[in-house]
């Protein structure tokens, strides 16, 4: 089940590959460092979580929850704040895709613990690779083109708005 999270609930890097593939400035080595820097913090996330599980004065669901909520909302706000994309724009993605993927893994790991092992890290960063290189792909693809970036934008903080409620409301 824990698996299943982590592929599920990184199908926000799609539609984040999707929009750094719809800039024309985005080579795909920036998407490849950005991985490799969102596997690092999968690691780490995970070996915080595990540490701080017994600290948490309140219920984990409620952490967990609140702050997917919280980075889905910033992720639709950033769309409207951020109109031209530059180099600093991008980094600034590659940075948020990277911290959202270890609140994904310590929002797992905490949830799954004490059954939690090291497949959740793996896990959320290679579907956070796959999927956002696929989509980085396909948006080079004239079919891609026309989709708007700011769908792509919206329904990545959607996905992780949902999952933030999932975290609240439902038993796993």
């Amino acid at each position: 089940m824990a698996v299943l999270s982590g592929l599920i609930v990184s199908v926000d890097a799609f539609f984040i590959g999707l929009s750094l593939g719809l800039q024309k400035k985005c080579k795909f080595l920036y998407l490849v460092i950005i991985n490799a820097f969102l596997f690092g913090l999968c690691l780490l996330g995970f070996f915080i979580a595990s540490a701080v599980y017994e600290s948490i004065p309140i219920e984990p669901d409620l952490v967990v929850g609140f702050a997917f909520i919280s980075l889905g909302l910033w992720t639709i706000a950033q769309h409207f704040l951020t109109k031209q994309v530059n180099q600093k724009t991008i980094v600034i993605v590659g940075f948020v895709m990277s911290i959202e993927a270890m609140l994904i893994t310590m929002g797992i790991t905490i949830i799954f613990l004490p059954d939690s092992s090291l497949i959740i890290p793996i896990t959320v960063a290679f579907a956070h690779f796959v999927y956002s290189a696929a989509s980085f792909f396909l948006a080079r693809t004239e079919y891609a083109r026309r989709i708007p970036m700011s769908l792509s934008q919206i329904i990545s903080g959607t996905a992780l708005i949902i999952y933030g409620l999932m975290a609240l409301f439902v038993e796993l």
